[in-house]
């Protein structure tokens, strides 16, 4: 990659906002490309991006979001904190749609930008940012959601604007 990374956090936040438009019209555009294909690009950028960015030193994911958590990960972390199971869900699990998540936010396992149980994170922590799966093009929009949060899915996107030759036209907006 000859360009620079964008890894200011404020920033990657505000283009998010201004380019929130241009990610909704890209992501249209990319539902009339070859999935597979794309998915092919998204890996080998994502392979490129991500081994410049050290996400210990970002930990914006673990600022913003909890993540899923299966019940053997709940005894795990359970015994990190050195209390039993129950009150572990009782003190630190959200269950929404069936899904248990892990709270409060942020992490309770950050420090400072780092994430103190790294190796023994959960699993939605370890895939996080997601990029590696196949189907980009369908879970596109859940990309544009982690776009003003992650500097790997900013920068995976904006890169695979630049190789698609992808070109935003700005729409007037009468009131």
């Amino acid at each position: 990659m000859g360009k620079k990374l964008e890894l200011d956090l404020d920033k990657i936040f505000e283009y998010g906002e201004i380019r929130e438009e241009e990610n909704l019209e890209f992501r249209i555009f990319l539902k009339g490309k070859n999935s597979k294909e794309i998915d092919r690009i998204v890996h080998r950028l994502n392979d490129e991006i991500s081994s410049q960015i050290d996400c210990n030193s970002c930990g914006n994911c673990c600022k913003k979001f909890g993540p899923v958590v299966t019940d053997d990960e709940i005894v795990k972390l359970s015994e990190k904190r050195q209390i039993s199971v129950e009150q572990f869900e009782i003190d630190h699990i959200e269950i929404e749609d069936g899904d248990k998540y892990l709270i409060p936010v942020p992490c309770m396992f950050l420090n400072g930008t780092a994430c103190s149980i790294y190796d023994e994170r959960p699993a939605e922590c370890k895939s996080f940012p997601y990029l590696h799966r196949e189907g980009f093009t369908s879970r596109s929009l859940g990309v544009i959601m982690n776009y003003s949060i992650c500097p790997i899915v900013y920068n995976v996107f904006e890169a695979l604007k630049k190789e698609l030759n992808f070109k935003y036209h700005v729409k007037n907006h009468y009131w």
